[in-house]
């Protein structure tokens, strides 16, 4: 039998007695004993009401009530954010790799390419080791950095951010890093913070380069404001919403770019609105993940522990990776997967009978 100890204390030995002990009647007649439950309290997040972005907020008709409901809904949807993140769940790594896939679906339409969700998910997962994944599959990967970096930048740091742009290397990484360093430090306010990386970094890259200036700056957004929350590891959250269409303002919908006049309101909207999207994300994985914890100690096959590991630290996983990282056959991998499929465990997410990619 496998062993599994997640890394926080809130699903191990009573996430364990409840799926091996509690009868059927128990489970019924004592609702907060199930497994679901006892696995993380995350599972029982409730994102209020009033701590809701209005997507039809008054905008360019009453400026100042836009202003006051962004920054009131930006900060009131962070805290309860910042409470996930703080409490380090063992999905975690699930939540902010599939905050980088949607973001890096952003960042291709910005760049105007072919790329959804989908496919950039198959770049990632199905791509032989070594192969250029296009350009978007790197945008995906620049996404990917951000939710397992810590929240220092150097200049070696954004050389390697820049390439994934594809920025010419007569880009100055350190005039860059130290727009960023200026920001995180000067402002106290983390949307402010923010708001001043995303203009200050936009600046470091040419006119030709507006499009790529612009996913830079949602990517520094994120991990200023990341730093000045104190979180561990950034979240990517501003470009999840940058292209909502409640953000479009002007007589032809134009959709909002930094360095706009009402770039610190239209920013605290689009983080009002993806905290709501990240919370629901979060107490959605919480229950996929305490039901995958209570099954892993009925998991008798080699290296079943391992893949746990992986479905809880990344957004998919396919059986190759499983096969060359758990030590275990094809045909042992494709079998543990129809079973996490069939107990409803885990997610066939490519809707494909072949080249299969299984998530929470």
């Amino acid at each position: 039998m496998p062993r599994f100890a997640p890394s926080r204390p809130l699903s191990d030995p009573q996430l364990v007695d409840a799926s091996a002990d509690a009868s059927p009647r128990r489970r019924h007649s004592r609702r907060e004993a199930t497994p679901e439950a006892l696995a993380n309290p995350l599972t029982q997040l409730v994102f209020p009401s009033w701590a809701r972005a209005d997507e039809k907020s008054p905008g360019a008709a009453d400026p100042q009530k836009f202003a006051a409901e962004s920054f009131f809904a930006a900060g009131a949807g962070l805290a309860l954010l910042d409470r996930v993140f703080r409490e380090n769940p063992p999905f975690a790594g699930t939540l902010r790799q599939r905050l980088a896939l949607r973001a890096a679906g952003v960042a291709s339409k910005i760049l105007r390419l072919r790329e959804d969700e989908g496919d950039l998910r198959d770049a990632e997962h199905l791509s032989l080791a070594g192969a250029d994944p296009g350009r978007a599959g790197r945008l995906h990967a620049l996404w990917r950095m951000l939710a397992v970096r810590s929240t220092r930048l150097d200049d070696e740091g954004v050389a390697r951010i820049l390439a994934l742009i594809d920025a010419p290397p007569t880009i100055d990484a350190a005039g860059v890093a130290a727009a960023w360093q200026n920001a995180a430090t000067k402002q106290r306010n983390p949307l402010a913070a923010a708001t001043q990386a995303a203009l200050l970094v936009t600046q470091t890259l040419p006119d030709a380069m507006s499009a790529e200036a612009e996913i830079l700056a949602l990517w520094a957004a994120d991990l200023t404001l990341a730093k000045s929350l104190g979180w561990e590891r950034p979240a990517p959250l501003l470009a999840i919403r940058i292209l909502d269409p409640s953000l479009r303002r002007g007589p032809n919908g134009r959709r909002p770019r930094p360095g706009d006049p009402n770039w610190p309101e239209i920013l605290a909207q689009a983080y009002a609105l993806a905290a709501g999207d990240a919370h629901a994300l979060a107490a959605d994985l919480a229950r996929r993940s305490a039901k995958l914890l209570a099954l892993a100690p009925k998991l008798r096959a080699k290296g079943a522990a391992r893949v746990i590991e992986l479905l809880l630290a990344d957004d998919a996983v396919s059986p190759a990776r499983a096969e060359r990282i758990a030590g275990l056959s094809d045909r042992a991998a494709r079998r543990l997967f129809d079973r996490l499929v069939a107990l409803g465990a885990v997610r066939e997410l490519s809707g494909r009978s072949n080249f299969r990619i299984y998530g929470l």
